[in-house]
């Protein structure tokens, strides 16, 4: 059995297809001056690498009762071919690139349960109906072709607008990646012409453009070259003016350069000190809020219902996605959370020892409260044990 026949399993009878139809155009360059797209600029592939790489670190977790196995999958190897790491990289990549990122289920032989799952570019991809059920129909590279009810497959959008199914395209971006790319040639012209042109020389008769280059050719060898150790030049009397060329480092624009970077932040909610990693508490707890938290959140719902029925969510079964938030917290901000939350019994000793990247320890998970804070119930009970005591 294949990869195509593990995600899109043939079914007995053969779907036609050959109704309405949408599709993406995803991974398609914004423009065509230079080759590639999105995630070839070096700024924007920063920005989606460093988006990437915060949600691989997101832990999954299931509650409830009713696939308590699905831990061990979501947490380690969603598929064959991944762990969860690359797996959350992936999706995070394809989201940020396309705008739509889509998840295909991996099924039992009976196809009663998925027991993984794998992230799926959406440029192939195009929502199909049959009989008045929709479909998910993907071309493969090499041609094959799977389908599968749009039911089963979880999608992921931003940017979510005009379209029932996939998000809008990155047009809006086409101005700013234009300009940076522009930019990004010019200053790689000029650094190179102004290394290579070193003389200026008139010559004061008219020459035929065949006796011009080979008398530039011979000048150069002559007087410029490495076999010239003396440091002297020397020209005959047929040129009318020799001058050198002040060789001056080109320098950028810093204000349209800086306006170019502002749209590009902006677009990606991002800023300079969280791609350089040089953010602070306050930094990357405003990025979480605004980038990673929305994604989590998505991602878990979109989970959820495709792992649970409406019984199982009913009865709170969920698969949420939760970051160590406070791995990146002041020692100082580390401490006050850990004794203040730890002796009222909202923190375990196994989520002190996450809070500072240490290793869980035995009986670690149970919870301690301190003496003074107890149930205004109980408080009765207590002060008669200690009159009793006495």
């Amino acid at each position: 059995m294949g990869i195509i026949d593990i995600f899109f399993p043939k079914k007995k009878e053969q779907v036609a297809i050959n109704s309405y139809f949408r599709t993406l155009n995803a991974y398609t360059p914004s423009f065509t001056t230079y080759d590639g797209g999105l995630y070839e600029m070096d700024l924007t592939r920063s920005a989606i690498h460093t988006f990437a790489n915060q949600v691989s670190k997101l832990k999954p977790e299931v509650t409830g009762k009713a696939r308590p196995e699905l831990n061990k999958i979501l947490q380690y190897k969603p598929n064959p071919i991944m762990d969860t790491t690359k797996f959350l990289y992936k999706l995070a990549t394809i989201l940020s690139v396309h705008n739509t990122a889509i998840i295909a289920p991996l099924f039992n032989k009976d196809e009663t349960k998925i027991i993984g799952l794998y992230p799926l570019l959406p440029s192939n991809a195009e929502v199909v109906e049959y009989r008045k059920k929709l479909w998910l129909r993907y071309r493969f590279i090499n041609g094959e072709v799977g389908a599968i009810e749009f039911d089963k497959v979880g999608i992921l959008n931003q940017y979510f607008y005009r379209d029932e199914f996939f998000g809008e395209s990155n047009g809006a971006m086409s101005n700013t990646l234009k300009l940076l790319d522009i930019q990004n040639q010019g200053m790689q012209d000029a650094i190179e012409q102004s290394a290579t042109i070193r003389f200026m020389a008139k010559i004061g008769q008219n020459v035929r453009p065949e006796d011009l280059k080979a008398e530039r050719d011979r000048f150069s060898q002559m007087n410029l070259s490495n076999e010239n150790r003396s440091g002297v030049m020397i020209f005959d009397a047929k040129y009318a003016d020799v001058q050198q060329i002040e060789s001056k480092p080109y320098l950028i624009d810093s204000d349209q350069m800086e306006s170019i970077k502002n749209n590009v932040f902006n677009y990606f909610g991002t800023n300079e000190n969280i791609l350089q990693n040089k953010f602070d508490e306050d930094g990357w707890n405003a990025y979480y809020e605004g980038k990673i938290e929305p994604f989590s959140t998505q991602l878990s719902l979109v989970l959820t219902n495709m792992f649970f029925s409406e019984r199982e969510k009913a009865e709170g079964n969920s698969i949420l996605l939760t970051a160590n938030r406070m791995q990146y917290a002041s020692n100082k901000t580390k401490l006050q959370v850990s004794t203040q939350l730890f002796d009222r019994g909202i923190l375990s000793t196994n989520d002190v020892m996450d809070i500072w990247n240490l290793p869980h320890v035995e009986d670690g998970d149970k919870r301690y409260i301190r003496r003074e804070y107890t149930g205004a119930e109980n408080l009765d009970n207590e002060l008669s044990e200690v009159d009793d005591e006495e």
